[in-house]
């Protein structure tokens, strides 16, 4: 049995790090029976490369550099193309399971990563400022006593969209790290005579049980899909064998960074894009072959946009609007949702908005996770029609 010294030097140490979470749920049925996966490209990926107008005469004109003529695309169109290494996303387009979403963004927008990144994350307009995240608050909104249902953050850091005022996401690296770190933790159910040490010890309880639920619940899994050798695909990977072990979490999230791209952009996007396409279509094989990917749907996002004129170092800058991807094995709408970005008609040198970000997160919330976009968004957003 550990003294008052060693517990709370213990449960302090868990506390500090990404694991002080409240309770996670322990056998619950999903509310809506789906579930959501948010993939973050970090750094604002240049979607103007990532999604290809390659009949545009402006958009050779204004990238010389980074739209060469040797440049390897993937048609969707007569019109508009992958980039070249999104192999696995054409997988998924030409099997009816991407929708992409073109000029997303929101009014006033911020060309710093962190304060854009916030806004997105928040699901708040340009001059809110909020200390919680739209999946968070979706938390909040969905517990009325029992087990919690929350979401997991296999990102290292419990990111902001996933913090409510009550309730919050657990972030798990490693299934195993986690259950071996807390399984030797003796606690004692007792009072204790200090606030702080209440909180650490309740704190350490739900630790160590959530981990016990995810290590018993997985362990027995075996995946056959092979996935790259990348951090996001280990990230996706353990959320594939959590989803298709039966652990009923609803939001899943993940990022992969390095798009901040303003130098010699071309071979590094293209390396990140070929990451991020491939692991997505691992996870998807996966998710497929247990007939959960109906069940599944997977956003990626980027904080914005680059402007469209690449600059003098072969790269591009921070802009505005962006495109977003919609994968799943259910959607109600695939393909090019709306209109590619008018390049002779930008706003100061950006792709101008047509969608809010937040009608997005307003469909997936009212149509797919079931529950009331108003509420949570604080505002009500017209919806979209891809799921």
């Amino acid at each position: 049995m550990l003294n008052r010294r060693d517990f709370l030097q213990q449960s302090a140490a868990l506390a500090a790090g990404t694991l002080m979470i409240p309770s996670f749920l322990r056998g619950n049925v999903l509310p809506s029976g789906k579930r959501l996966v948010v993939i973050q490209l970090s750094g604002g990926n240049d979607g103007l490369n990532t999604v290809i107008p390659f009949h545009n005469d402006i958009y050779y004109r204004e990238r010389p550099s980074l739209a060469g003529m040797n440049q390897e695309i993937l048609k969707l169109t007569d019109d508009v193309a992958l980039n070249g290494k999104m192999r696995g996303l054409k997988t998924l387009y030409d099997h009816g399971e991407l929708c992409i979403i073109n000029n997303v963004g929101y009014p006033d927008p911020n060309r710093s990563h962190f304060r854009s990144m916030d806004i997105w994350q928040s699901g708040s307009g340009a001059s809110e400022y909020l200390s919680t995240g739209w999946l968070g608050r979706y938390f909040d909104d969905q517990y009325s006593g029992g087990e919690l249902i929350t979401g997991i953050d296999a990102d290292g850091i419990l990111n902001l969209a996933l913090k409510g005022s009550a309730h919050k996401g657990i972030t798990v690296n490693n299934i195993w790290q986690l259950y071996n770190s807390t399984r030797n933790l003796s606690l004692e159910h007792h009072t204790h005579d200090h606030p702080m040490a209440d909180f650490l010890y309740r704190s350490a309880v739900e630790i160590q049980s959530s981990a016990e639920y995810l290590f018993s619940t997985t362990k027995t899994y075996k995946s056959h899909i092979e996935y790259p050798k990348n951090r996001l695909s280990n990230q996706l990977k353990m959320i594939g064998r959590m989803i298709c072990s039966g652990v009923e979490s609803p939001v899943y999230y993940v990022s992969l960074g390095g798009f901040d791209t303003h130098v010699n952009q071309r071979n590094r996007q293209d390396k990140l894009l070929e990451i991020y396409s491939a692991a997505l279509k691992a996870f998807r094989d996966e998710l497929k072959s247990k007939n959960e990917w109906k069940n599944t749907i997977v956003m990626t996002f980027s904080e914005f946009g680059r402007r469209v004129k690449e600059n003098a170092s072969k790269g591009t800058d921070h802009g505005k609007a962006n495109n977003l991807f919609i994968a799943g094995g259910n959607l109600k709408s695939a393909g090019l949702y709306n209109e590619m970005a008018d390049l002779s008609n930008l706003d100061n040198g950006d792709i101008q908005y047509k969608i809010d970000f937040r009608q997005v997160y307003a469909t997936i919330l009212d149509n797919w996770l079931l529950s009331d976009s108003t509420r949570i968004l604080r505002k009500s957003f017209d919806k979209l029609k891809f799921i």
